[in-house]
């Protein structure tokens, strides 16, 4: 699974059955791009489009049972790999990290 596959699932296991849009704010990232991962991750039967009742040119999209059934071993190695990316690095630094990167993605909206 590629990170960008990653983030697709996360916002989809906050959020099942969100817009392909919803999914190109979320992650940032352009419509092909999300047209294309969605495709990849459909090919891997991790999830499913389906037209919206309300808008026809509207794709929702889904998880799948497979997908959903990845998600605890998902959330356990991203927090494996966060620990070991952190290893070193102070509370405090973190924090400082955490209010400068805020404030560059508060500059940027």
């Amino acid at each position: 699974m590629t990170i960008e596959q990653w983030s697709v699932l996360y916002h989809l296991w906050k959020e099942d059955g969100i817009s392909q849009q919803d999914l190109c704010q979320a992650t940032f990232r352009d419509k092909p791009s999300m047209t294309r991962l969605v495709d990849n991750l459909e090919k891997a039967g991790l999830v499913t489009r389906i037209a919206s009742k309300t808008d026809r040119r509207k794709n929702l999209v889904y998880l799948t049972d497979k997908a959903k059934s990845l998600q605890d071993a998902c959330h356990g190695l991203a927090a494996e790999t966060v620990e070991e990316a952190l290893a070193g690095v102070s509370n405090a630094d973190i924090e400082i990290c955490r209010v400068v990167l805020k404030q560059v993605y508060e500059n940027l909206k």
